[in-house]
């Protein structure tokens, strides 16, 4: 077996485990702008990806022959060129699963007790209770669009509050704690039976603006909006529309077509919209969980097995 290169900082022990999982490998750590081309090109597996080293990577006489990446979303990978070189792909779905559940409640109960304008006014030492009555998230009903990982600790959760689970699959699989499963089809009908809509969609080409103008209409009056998924599944002037018309009363967005979130977008001067950097995946067990996966897969991989977690399918793109 060739060497392993990885693009992210392992900890003494974690290289350990990488050299117990596969024997005798040379484990090369660096950051990718420091690594000559010669390093590149003789990694058999990469842990990580960055486009620094793509040209190196996908060239003729490179040993390239898995890549597990250090995020979950792929979609900035170069697909098509992975594929036609039947290199093995795998990322670290399940990794955020709890920070994204958690960030997921943050943003439900900054607004529905009232949490994201209280800090605001506290900055001004106003003491001024809401206009309106509070409101409670037991017995709302949750739909989670993309059921995997992450939606299924989602589900787990929302059933502890009291809410009832509802949830958008390609497969129309069922999943623990989700009462009723529809297909992408039945989107429309599964929007009009929600309080509260969370996206955690992948973005693909089925997925591209699979929020649009039809899906904010078809949503109740006065529902929630979370999206913690990928920003190109929302056609994002769609969501501007339906929050200034008040269709939608709240949004909590921790990804964007366009990220930077530039400034003089209108999303930030909206009262009813709590906006987060893309965080919503980051915790500081990310690098012992992501570095799990890898060592699982590289046991297989050394023992010319099949690699048991995260496979990525190039036509379903996840």
């Amino acid at each position: 077996m060739g060497n392993i290169l990885s693009l992210h900082q392992l900890t003494e022990e974690q290289e350990k485990q990488v050299r117990a999982a596969a024997p005798g490998c040379e484990l090369i750590i660096g950051k990718a702008q420091e690594l000559g081309a010669e390093q590149i090109r003789q990694a058999e597996v990469i842990l990580g990806w960055s486009k620094h080293i793509a040209e190196e990577a996908l060239h003729p006489n490179s040993k390239l022959k898995w890549i597990q990446t250090w995020s979950a979303g792929i979609d900035k990978l170069p697909l098509t060129e992975l594929e036609k070189r039947n290199i093995l792909l795998t990322n670290t779905s399940g990794v955020h699963a709890i920070p994204i559940t958690e960030q997921i409640f943050g943003m439900l109960l900054s607004h529905t007790r009232y949490l994201q304008q209280a800090a605001l006014l506290q900055r001004q030492k106003t003491w001024q209770p809401p206009e309106g009555q509070l409101t409670e998230l037991r017995g709302k009903t949750l739909l989670i669009t993309g059921v995997g990982e992450i939606g299924r600790e989602t589900a787990r959760l929302a059933q502890a509050f009291g809410m009832r689970v509802i949830g958008v699959r390609r497969s129309g699989k069922e999943a623990p704690h989700v009462e009723h499963m529809y297909t992408n089809e039945q989107l429309h009908d599964a929007l009009g039976a929600a309080d509260i809509v969370v996206n955690i969609l992948p973005f693909t080409e089925e997925t591209r603006h699979f929020f649009d103008e039809k899906a904010f209409a078809a949503m109740r009056k006065g529902a929630f909006f979370i999206n913690v998924g990928r920003g190109g599944t929302v056609h994002t002037d769609a969501l501007v529309r339906s929050l200034e018309q008040q269709h939608i009363a709240f949004a909590g967005l921790d990804v964007f077509e366009e990220e930077p979130l530039p400034a003089s977008h209108p999303l930030w001067s909206l009262d009813h919209v709590l906006i987060t950097p893309h965080i919503a995946g980051d915790t500081d067990h990310y690098a012992e969980r992501a570095v799990d996966i890898f060592v699982t897969n590289l046991k297989a991989y050394t023992a010319k097995q099949e690699l048991p977690l995260n496979l990525v399918s190039y036509s379903a793109q996840y």
